[in-house]
């Protein structure tokens, strides 16, 4: 039939508007047997309650607000899609937004899911600054961190990848291939090092490898620096053996370096990247990665926020929630060899 409203109900059930609307949002004594009626009164003329008609009357629209740096990055991809499915599976929708890494712009957006009243919102963050999440939690909606912490809130819920397990597992893997001009090619930022940058410079050191400034190389997050940052790395050290890159577009960039200056992999450089994605098993050789549970990520952090926007408790606090990342070891990395002992002409 479809089209019927509250009244079409009451009317069928025998009951008033009241009684119905009582029902549908399960607030409110009804009696069983009424409560029967005018279920089967909805049934059969194919009721749905407005979810905009409830959002009105309780202030709460079944919302869930999802900040992501790039809609178009396959980590963020992979976030939002876990996410999804656990927002459809619990009947609620997701309004989905990207930042571009610029801390205005998910301060304004902080401000327009606000104003929409969600019931919280899932984000990996930008802002080091805890004050506009305050600012926001003070408002009503719950929040919970993916993939990264905002430090002046380490209470706040949320999911993290162990990225310095991934980092350790790909350094412990190229030293025992015999590399130890191991460069890192990470990015730049106002915030200082990184955090896989951190942890690749921790390992180094627990395996008694020289840290060496020289073989650390950064760059902006653009194509064109990040190729930059690569080749002069290559060049400034020919006697680098192997290059980690911090992130998947900065393991492109090391990989189109050098095959521009004519270097093999793995024979002349090992390369592997912290962030697995599809085109990496594509590259000739397939590149040696640590992959993100981004999808799990995604869905724990669904569930902490459904909990924690129900009242209940998101998680303990200080104790996040902590993923395991998995290295994949292919094509792109091997043994050190004579001549990359002794570093390479250029």
């Amino acid at each position: 039939m479809g089209g019927a409203t509250i009244k079409d109900v009451a009317a069928a059930a025998g009951v008033g508007i009241a009684t119905v609307s009582r029902v549908m949002s399960g607030s409110g004594p009804v009696s069983e047997a009424t409560r029967r009626r005018v279920l089967a009164a909805a049934e059969t003329l194919e009721y749905r309650p407005s979810a905009l008609g409830r959002g009105l009357k309780t202030r709460r629209t079944g919302a869930i607000g999802l900040l992501v740096p790039d809609i178009t990055d396959p980590f963020s991809a992979e976030l939002a899609a876990g996410v999804l499915a656990c927002a459809r599976a619990q009947g609620c929708h997701v309004v989905l937004d990207a930042t571009g890494e610029d801390p205005d712009v998910e301060a304004e957006l902080l401000e327009r899911l606000a104003e929409q009243r969600v019931e919280g919102v899932i984000a990996v963050p930008v802002r080091r600054d805890p004050r506009p999440w305050e600012a926001l939690t003070r408002l009503g909606p719950a929040v919970v961190f993916a993939g990264r912490t905002v430090p002046g809130l380490p209470s706040a819920p949320c999911v993290l990848a162990d990225e310095a397990g991934g980092v350790r597992s790909v350094v412990e893997y190229l030293a025992g291939l015999g590399h130890r001009r191991v460069a890192f090619l990470g990015g730049r930022g106002a915030d200082g090092p990184a955090v896989r940058e951190e942890a690749f410079r921790a390992t180094l050191a627990a395996l008694g490898l020289a840290v060496e400034e020289d073989l650390f190389a950064r760059a902006r997050p653009t194509a064109d620096s990040a190729f930059a940052a690569a080749a002069s790395l290559f060049q400034r050290r020919p006697d680098l053996t192997a290059v980690v890159a911090g992130g998947h577009r900065l393991g492109e960039a090391a990989v189109l370096a050098a095959r521009e200056l004519t270097l093999r992999v793995p024979a002349d450089v090992s390369i592997a990247i912290v962030e697995d994605v599809p085109w990496s098993e594509l590259c000739d050789p397939p590149l040696t990665a640590v992959a993100h549970p981004a999808r799990d990520l995604g869905y724990r952090a669904c569930e902490l926020l459904l909990r924690a926007s129900a009242g209940g408790a998101a998680r303990a606090p200080g104790r996040p929630v902590v993923l395991a990342t998995e290295l994949m070891v292919r094509a792109s990395c091997g043994p050190v060899t004579g001549s990359m002992r002794t570093g390479r002409p250029r």
